[in-house]
């Protein structure tokens, strides 16, 4: 019966997924981010579970990147097509823009734009195959998990729902914003920095410096900053795992 578990958690994920697509569609931010923190929180416990009861396969493995790519890659996809649905039709009338203004007004206007927040899905898409090619990433990532760039993304819209800060706002809601954050993310999915796991072979102070200062350290920021203290966290853990390469080498 142990050796359901893990693949019946996965399954789980998916389904809180596929519920998060249809309320993502339909601009229901906020429930769409509680399913996708389901499916997230499932799809720690899946491998959690499959090593814990030693029933890890090559089943299990194909099975959640297939779960991931729905709750993980679909969803922020579908979220950023939004957000930019959202964002002001018209671009900054400043001198600044106006050649930009001249290049992407037709696509604009054609309402092209949105279709970009798809590029997160397809860089996720992409992600999840090499990882399940490679067999070096066991302690550590290359690259930004899918998950940890999930939360990022649905970050933004939790931010302007819960802190109803303007200027924050007019950020979130700026086209170039989003199209750099878009590129952005895509990139860092793909890149070969390595970034620590959160897995504790032991629970010892010295083996898990980095991690239990990194634990911490989100605790704090959640409580002082809420939401907006995500895509903090995500900085910031970029920059622990490349500080704590630099130190191991």
């Amino acid at each position: 019966m142990k050796k359901y578990i893990p693949n019946a958690l996965t399954l789980t994920n998916l389904f809180c997924g596929c519920v998060a697509v249809v309320f993502a569609v339909h601009t229901n931010f906020v429930f769409a981010a509680i399913f996708v923190f389901l499916g997230i929180f499932f799809d720690f416990f899946d491998g959690f579970f499959a090593r814990k009861f030693n029933v890890q396969g090559e089943l299990g493995l194909q099975l959640d990147s297939l779960a991931d790519m729905v709750t993980s890659g679909l969803v922020p996809g579908i979220v950023m097509f939004k957000l930019l649905e959202l964002t002001n039709s018209s671009w900054s009338n400043s001198a600044t823009d106006s050649l930009v203004n001249s290049v992407f007004s037709q696509i604009t206007d054609a309402g092209f734009l949105p279709f970009l927040g798809f590029a997160i899905t397809l860089a996720s898409a992409y992600r999840l195959a090499k990882f399940n090619i490679d067999t070096e990433q066991q302690s550590f990532f290359k690259g930004l998990p899918t998950p940890a760039n999930t939360l990022l993304i649905m970050s933004l819209p939790l931010i302007m729902e819960f802190q109803n800060n303007d200027f924050i706002n007019a950020i979130i809601l700026n086209k170039w914003f989003l199209i750099v954050l878009t590129l952005v993310s895509c990139y860092i999915l793909n890149s070969d920095v390595k970034l620590f796991a959160l897995k504790f072979k032991n629970y010892g102070f010295k083996d898990n410096v980095v991690r239990y200062i990194f634990i911490l350290l989100c605790v704090v920021l959640l409580v002082v900053l809420q939401f907006a203290s995500i895509p903090v966290i995500i900085l910031l853990y970029i920059i622990m795992s490349i500080l704590d390469n630099l130190t191991s080498k």
